[in-house]
C-alpha cells in the first residue's frame, strides 16, 4: 500500500542527494563495460554545449581555457545535486513523487545519450541500470527514515499540511535519525565503490596499452634537425618545442574519445572517383613525413595561450587525396571525429605542397590520447576548428556550398587563414621588476608564410628591431628578444610582427570571432 513518509526537509534533501549518487556510481560502474560516453552527466553535457549560444562558447574557451570542460560538468552536478535534494524532500511526503523526479531525470539522461552523433543502443543502460539503483536507494533511505513510533522517541508533529503517518496497525510513524544516518553512510559506501570501480574498469579499456604497443616507423621525408639558434636559452620564454604534456587542448568533446587502433579506419569518400578505406596498420606503411608545425586555436586572444609547436609525424594528406581520385570541382574537406565533431578544410591549402599530415606521433612518441591518438589532422597555416580534427575517421571531399562544418553555423568563418601574432612572454604583465638592462621576449607566429621581423616599443615611442632566433622553415613560431634598459617608473610595451610577405600585423584589436583575434600585445610593468 502507498504511505506518505513525513520526514524533516534536510533529512529528505540528504535522501535524494545520497541516492543521485548511488544512480550516478551505478551508471558510471555500468559505463565502464559499456564505455565512457554512455555516462549520462557527459551526454548532457555534450549535448549542453551542443545547444549553447556561440558567444557563450567562445567566452568560455578564452576566459576558462582548458578547463571549460570540467567547469561545465561541475556545472551539470551542481544542477543535479539540486534536483536530487528536490526530489529527495518530495519522497519524503510521497514516494511516488520522489520516485517520478527520479524518472524524469532518467529521460533526460536517455535522450542525451541517443542524441549524441556516435550514439549506440546500448549506450542508455548506464542510466537506465542507474535510475533504477537510485530509486532502490531512495524507496529504501525514504522507508529507513521513519519507523511505527513507541515509547522511545520523539513523534512527528502534524498539521493540515503535515498529515499523520501511520503504519499498519495503526501505530504513528515517527522520525528516527539514526536508521536513516546510518542508512546513508552505507548508500555512499556503495556509491564511491561503484563509482571507482567503474573508472578502473574505463581506464582498463582504454587505448593507453595499444599506444605504448606502437613502433613508429622511421619516416622516410624526415625533418632536418633544429638550428642551433632555434630556442634563445631566455629564462621564462615560452620554449621552440611545446613538450605533448604542455601542449594546449580545445575540443568539444567532454570525455576523450578511446579510439581502438586495431579497429580503427579512415574513409575518403564524396566527390572522389576511388573511394578508399584505411587501417592504422596500413597507414604505418605508407611513406612518412616528419615536420615541426605550429598549431593556433582561433579562440586564441591576443597574448593567449592557445598556441604550440610540435613535431609531426604522418602521412601527406594530398598523397591519399591524389590516391582516391579528387574531382576538378571540389573545394572542401568535410572531416569528422570519432565523437561526430566535423571541421571543414579548404581543399587547395592541403593540395599545395605543404606538410599537411594525417599524424601518427607528436615530438618522437605516438600521439598521446587527448591529442588524437590514433590519428589526427595538422595543416599547418590554418586555425585548428577549420583543419585539425583529432581522432578523425571520415574525410568527405565536398564543396562549401553543398556542406557546412560543426563550428560554421555558430557565426565562425568557413575558411579560417591564421593571422600573424606576436605576444610577450617576459616580463608578464604587472610584474615589478629591477631598474638596468632587462630582456623583453616572446614569440612571433606567421603559418604559412613565416615571421621577418619583429618589432618593440616601451611608452609609445618609436619602433625597434627585435632580434629573432632561428627557424627550420615558416610553418614555425619564432622567438625573439630585445634588450631594454629599464627606467623606474610605470611603462608599457608593445610588440608587433611583420610577416615574410611584407605584411605587419595591424593595432586594430579584434575579437577571436569570426576568424581569429588581431591587435598588437600590450603589457604594462614597473619598474622599481
Amino acid at each position: 500500500m502507498q504511505r506518505n513518509y513525513v520526514v524533516p526537509v534536510w533529512a529528505g534533501a540528504v535522501t535524494g542527494l545520497v541516492a543521485a549518487g548511488v544512480a550516478l556510481g551505478t551508471a558510471l560502474l555500468v559505463s565502464g563495460f559499456v564505455r565512457l560516453e554512455a555516462f549520462p552527466v557527459l551526454a548532457v553535457g555534450d549535448a549542453t554545449v551542443d545547444v549553447t549560444p556561440a558567444p557563450i562558447k567562445d567566452w568560455a574557451i578564452s576566459t576558462l581555457g582548458e578547463s571549460d570542460r570540467a567547469v561545465l560538468v561541475a556545472g551539470v552536478l551542481v544542477v543535479l545535486a539540486g534536483f536530487a535534494a528536490f526530489i529527495g524532500v518530495q519522497a519524503g511526503r510521497r514516494l511516488a513523487w520522489g520516485l517520478a523526479g527520479l524518472g524524469l531525470f532518467g529521460a533526460i539522461g536517455i535522450l542525451a545519450v541517443l542524441t549524441r552523433p556516435d550514439a549506440r543502443l546500448t549506450d542508455v543502460l548506464p542510466t537506465l541500470v542507474g535510475v533504477a539503483a537510485g530509486a532502490g536507494a531512495l524507496t529504501w533511505l525514504t522507508r529507513r527514515s521513519t519507523r511505527p513510533a513507541d515509547s522511545t522517541g520523539p513523534l512527528v508533529e502534524h498539521s493540515a499540511e503535515r498529515p499523520a503517518v501511520m503504519w499498519p496497525g495503526g501505530a504513528p510513524a515517527v522520525f528516527d535519525r539514526r536508521r536513516l544516518l546510518t542508512g546513508v553512510t552505507g548508500s555512499v559506501v556503495v556509491a564511491g565503490a561503484s563509482a571507482l570501480i567503474g573508472r578502473e574498469i574505463g581506464g582498463r579499456r582504454t587505448v593507453d596499452a595499444a599506444r605504448t604497443r606502437v613502433a613508429l616507423p622511421a619516416p622516410r621525408f624526415p625533418a632536418k634537425p633544429l638550428p642551433a639558434g632555434a630556442d634563445l636559452g631566455i629564462k621564462g620564454l615560452t620554449p621552440f618545442v611545446t613538450s605533448n604534456e604542455a601542449f594546449y587542448r580545445v575540443h568539444t568533446a567532454l570525455v576523450v574519445p578511446q579510439v581502438d587502433p586495431a579497429a580503427w579506419k579512415l574513409r575518403i569518400h564524396g566527390m572522389v572517383d576511388r573511394p578508399i578505406e584505411v587501417t592504422y596498420a596500413e597507414l604505418l606503411k605508407m611513406p612518412l613525413t616528419e615536420a615541426d608545425i605550429t598549431l593556433t586555436c582561433v579562440s586564441n586572444e591576443v597574448g593567449g595561450p592557445l598556441v604550440g609547436n610540435a613535431r609531426w609525424l604522418g602521412v601527406r594528406m594530398a598523397e591519399m587525396l591524389r590516391r582516391s581520385g579528387v574531382r576538378a570541382d571540389a573545394d572542401m574537406l568535410l572531416s569528422t571525429s570519432s565523437d561526430g565533431f566535423t571541421c571543414g578544410t579548404p581543399l587547395d591549402v592541403v593540395m599545395d605542397g605543404r606538410d599537411a599530415l594525417f599524424a601518427i606521433a607528436m615530438n618522437g612518441e605516438a600521439l598521446p590520447v587527448e591529442h588524437g591518438f590514433p590519428v589526427r589532422q595538422v595543416v599547418p597555416g590554418l586555425y585548428g576548428y577549420v583543419s585539425a580534427t583529432k581522432w578523425v575517421v571520415d574525410v568527405k571531399v565536398t564543396r562549401f556550398d553543398r556542406d557546412e562544418a560543426y563550428w560554421t553555423p555558430r557565426g565562425w568563418a568557413a575558411q579560417a587563414p591564421i593571422k600573424t601574432q606576436s605576444r610577450i612572454d617576459l616580463p608578464r604583465a604587472g610584474d615589478t621588476i629591477k631598474p638596468g638592462r632587462t630582456a623583453i621576449a616572446g614569440v612571433a607566429w606567421a603559418q604559412h608564410t613565416g615571421v621577418d621581423a619583429v618589432e618593440v616599443r616601451i611608452d609609445r615611442g618609436e619602433w625597434r628591431q627585435a632580434r629573432l632566433a632561428q627557424v627550420p622553415g615558416p610553418d614555425t613560431w619564432r622567438q625573439w628578444a630585445f634588450d631594454w634598459d629599464a627606467t623606474p617608473g610605470e611603462h608599457t610595451v608593445e610588440v608587433r610582427a611583420t610577416d615574410a610577405a611584407g605584411r605587419t600585423q595591424t593595432e586594430r584589436r579584434t575579437r577571436p570571432t569570426p576568424d581569429g583575434a588581431s591587435g598588437w600585445h600590450t603589457i604594462t610593468v614597473t619598474v622599481a
